[in-house]
């Protein structure tokens, strides 16, 4: 099933199931999907699930995702990011940190309601194998919500039943215990989902390929400097059976993967293991991604009335990065434009697009694919014609590496560089013939920057090395800078930096996570207690 097919129609059901858009427990309306009126057939169960591939992540996309896991990564250059950036984020931000908090809360509480729907839908005719696949899918996603929302804010509450807790005020549980949830339902998923499915769904080997990257996340959870081995022999486990067993192949070129033919919600490539599906329509409000609309650093590129990102750029760390690692240019050119670049498949009309802005930014161009004329005629306002990857092949590859690494200095197992060496090839980096941690964690960052989990890696090196992970930090460059190609150079080109007075902005433990907004906690002062345990005996699985 394409989702361009069958999206509009589960929009519609999606608008009786939105119960939880004031306050993450509020209850359900009266009107709502429920098991007596919905969920009996096998089209009802995959239109009601279709939802959680998009809508529910919108207000994530929209904003959060680069504050969150870019700006205060260290690679976004932004004009109206810089607390994020500067790891000043106050209680009162209203049009990010709110939203983007609100938002996991909201795709939580609807996995949670359709999984309830599905288990509990009476005179159902729907298949066995369809009630399976929803209610992974809802585990699923249920699992990534909190996955960025303990990466994010540490110590959350863990909502399984909106309903059943509408009068409990929410309390903080433990982190590891946000971590245990959220392992048991990429298992679930894993156990639930099919090895194959309709075009953008998920499959078991995307549960696996999760599993892979918390188990590695957790690794390093509580353990004083090293990290845990049979977390990390359970990364090593799934990220291999999703390499060897799920059919996926990395893209031939780095570049095509950011390009809208081959990434749609009608064509999802041979590396996608899980993207978010969004429509090239701008209504219904919701199912459109808006990357391109703040990040495109003109309007002439979209055509479609926005394109407000000038002042968005990579941040002067990437600059440094990709000026002192010139041989990185195929992937340099699919994450940012430098001055001179051409873009052959953006204003087709006119030749292509030429970036000549000298004494510029390098402006963002991953995820930017240019107006409807550039893509077959799809797209529109704020709504440009490509997925947003949540997870890839690559990076499975790069997780493998990491995990047969574990706790030692260095590696040169075969595998482990055989499926790194993959990932700088195709970029047309020189293999490596060992491994560190730091090279790996390199790999991940430029391989997936802007991709939306740079700030979880950060999370994931602090939990087991804080002072390295501070270090790291400390090291990046976050002030202005300008930039212009130095004519007649080639192969590699050169360009001329002319970087502000340097400034850098340290993480430390009272920044590590986000604050709560100040909403929550007036509306919910029990936020701010200790955190405590979480009953698991109270989930239905």
């Amino acid at each position: 099933m394409q989702f361009k097919i069958k999206l509009i129609a589960a929009f519609s059901a999606l608008m009786l199931m939105q119960g939880c858009s004031e306050d993450f427990l509020d209850r359900p309306p009266l009107d709502a999907l429920t098991s007596g009126n919905f969920y009996k057939t096998d089209a009802e169960i995959l239109a009601g699930t279709a939802p959680l591939y998009n809508i529910v992540w919108f207000d994530f996309n929209d904003k959060a995702n680069m504050a969150f896991q870019e700006a205060r990564a260290g690679n976004l250059n932004s004009n109206d990011r810089t607390a994020y950036i500067k790891h000043a984020i106050p209680s009162t931000d209203v049009g990010t940190l709110l939203p983007g908090y609100k938002s996991f809360y909201k795709i939580i509480a609807q996995s949670n309601n359709a999984y309830k729907a599905i288990r509990e839908a009476t005179g159902s005719t729907a298949s066995d194998g369809v009630k399976s696949q929803g209610l992974g899918e809802c585990r699923f996603m249920r699992a990534t919500a909190y996955y960025y929302l303990v990466t994010n804010w540490g110590a959350v509450p863990i909502v399984y039943d909106n309903v059943a807790q509408l009068n409990e005020p929410p309390v903080r549980n433990r982190i590891e215990d946000v971590w245990k949830l959220v392992i048991q339902d990429y298992r679930y998923a894993a156990e639930h989902l099919p090895v194959t499915a309709d075009q953008g769904r998920l499959t078991r080997y995307s549960a696996e390929g999760m599993l892979a990257r918390m188990y590695l996340m957790r690794a390093g959870l509580n353990q004083n400097g090293t990290r845990s081995q049979s977390d990390l022999d359970s990364a090593k486990y799934y990220a291999e059976s999703v390499i060897t067993k799920s059919g996926l192949s990395l893209a031939p070129t780095y570049g095509e993967l950011f390009e809208s033919a081959n990434n749609n919600s009608s064509k999802n490539n041979s590396e996608s293991l899980f993207a978010l599906q969004w429509m090239p329509v701008s209504n219904p409000w919701g199912v459109n991604n808006s990357f391109q609309a703040y990040f495109a650093y003109d309007a002439n590129i979209t055509g479609t009335g926005d394109g407000w990102g000038a002042a968005q750029g990579l941040s002067a760390d990437l600059v440094k990065y990709f000026t002192d690692n010139p041989a990185d240019s195929m992937r340099r050119k699919a994450i940012g434009m430098f001055d001179s670049d051409v873009y052959p498949n953006i204003q087709k009309a006119t030749g292509g697009l030429k970036y000549n802005r000298p004494a510029a930014l390098s402006a963002i161009k991953k995820y930017i694919i240019g107006g409807p004329s550039d893509n077959g005629g799809l797209g529109g306002f704020m709504a440009a014609n490509i997925n947003s990857y949540m997870l890839r092949l690559a990076e499975v590859y790069l997780i493998y590496a990491d995990a047969v690494l574990g706790n030692n200095t260095t590696t040169s197992d075969v595998k482990a560089l055989e499926y790194f060496n993959a990932v700088r090839k195709r970029a047309g980096m020189p293999n490596k013939t060992s491994l560190t941690f730091e090279d790996i964690f390199q790999e991940r960052r430029i391989e997936t920057v802007f991709e939306g989990n740079s700030w979880n890696e950060i999370v994931r090196w602090y939990y087991f090395n804080p002072a390295k992970a501070i270090a790291y930090t400390a090291k990046q460059q976050k002030e202005n800078y300008t930039m212009s190609y130095v004519p007649g150079s080639t192969n590699p080109k050169k360009y001329t930096v002319t970087y502000s007075p340097v400034e850098y902005y340290p993480l430390s433990a009272n920044t590590l996570y986000l604050p709560f907004p100040e909403a929550e906690i007036v509306n919910a002062p029990s936020l701010k207690a200790e955190p405590v345990a979480f009953d698991f005996s109270k989930l239905v699985d």
